[in-house]
């Protein structure tokens, strides 16, 4: 048995088809053929169904259990070449990362200080949700993932890192209707038209769960998976949205529009780092684990998303007013 064997039948298991299988492991369509029967008589089972002129028809329950402990030979393997190679310091290769597509304005400021650390390295960066997340996690597609620290027993067998406080604030139009106003109740925005991401993803979950909490239900005009997307209606049009309040720091994308602190009440989630437990640690993991790591203790990832003078209480009622002050003073709003 050759790793190549195994690296062909997960090929296969994830294009479904030979062929874009063959193109993706740089090899002709009859050698990685002939590689996974081989595979097959070496181990004495079937690993594909098979119909007429050996047309694939789908995976057995061996194949199944073949390319599960494939995947993971597969990434000790390449987590071996890459301890060797760190060792020689020459390391190379690639960081897969997962994240809720709320996270996008946090990575760059990650990834800048991983480039730099290891400037050998490239990074791919997937933007699912949790269902994917612990899918990749779970079959070695992706080394370490971002979301929120509620959702762990979700994701299964996995370590986590809490690295920031995430909150949420309205956005709206820059328009006379809301020419003095800072902040706003959830019941009341929820008497204005709205677009939302899809029921579908996690954050959006979150904000039905929020405007229940306050006795309130909004029906959007118009629903996205893309939080870009949301924001730019608001920018052309008389729709609303909620956003995570650090979209606030991305210079140049709010024209024509403000954001409103939302309250009563204030929404505050801690977002952590997930990746797999293992006996031997995994080089990409860890690298993302120790500059995540570095960055939230020493308060750069707080500073670069709500401003230096961001302070987070812990999560409880008697805490609220103090963290929605604090919110205000990190948005110049006092």
């Amino acid at each position: 048995m050759f790793l190549k064997q195994l690296e062909y039948l997960v090929a296969v298991i994830e294009e479904n088809h030979f062929g874009r299988a063959a193109t993706r492991c740089n090899v002709t369509q009859p050698s990685l053929s002939n590689g996974i029967k081989q595979l097959e008589l070496e181990l004495g089972v079937t690993l594909f169904k098979r119909g007429r002129g050996q047309r694939l028809y789908g995976i057995t329950a061996e194949g199944e259990k073949v390319a599960s402990w494939g995947r993971l030979i597969i990434a000790n393997f390449n987590a071996l070449s890459n301890s060797i190679a760190e060792m020689q310091g020459n390391l190379h290769g690639k960081l897969s990362i997962g994240a809720m597509p709320s996270m996008s304005p946090v990575l760059p400021i990650i990834l800048q200080r991983i480039r730099k650390a290891y400037p050998g390295l490239s990074v791919d960066v997937r933007f699912v949700g949790n269902d994917e997340i612990k899918i990749g996690l779970d079959n070695y597609s992706i080394d370490c993932a971002i979301t929120y620290v509620e959702d762990a027993d979700a994701l299964g067998w996995c370590n986590v890192l809490p690295i920031f406080t995430e909150t949420w604030g309205l956005l709206v139009p820059d328009s006379f209707e809301f020419e003095d106003v800072e902040e706003i109740t959830w019941r009341d925005a929820a008497k204005l038209p709205f677009a939302l991401l899809r029921q579908s993803m996690h954050e959006r979950r979150i904000i039905d769960s929020t405007f229940t909490q306050a006795g309130c239900e909004v029906v959007p005009k118009i629903e996205s998976e893309s939080i870009l997307h949301l924001m730019f209606q608001t920018q052309y049009t008389e729709l609303c949205t909620v956003i995570p309040y650090h979209f606030t720091r991305m210079p140049g994308l709010h024209d024509g529009t403000k954001v409103l602190l939302l309250k009563d009440p204030v929404v505050r989630k801690d977002v952590g780092l997930f990746w797999v437990k293992a006996e031997t640690e995994m080089p990409m993991s860890r690298i993302a684990v120790e500059i995540s790591k570095e960055l939230s203790e020493s308060g750069e990832l707080h500073n670069f998303l709500y401003g230096p003078k961001q302070f987070m209480p812990e999560d409880d009622d008697e805490n609220d007013a103090a963290g929605y002050a604090a919110i205000k003073e990190a948005a110049g709003l006092d």
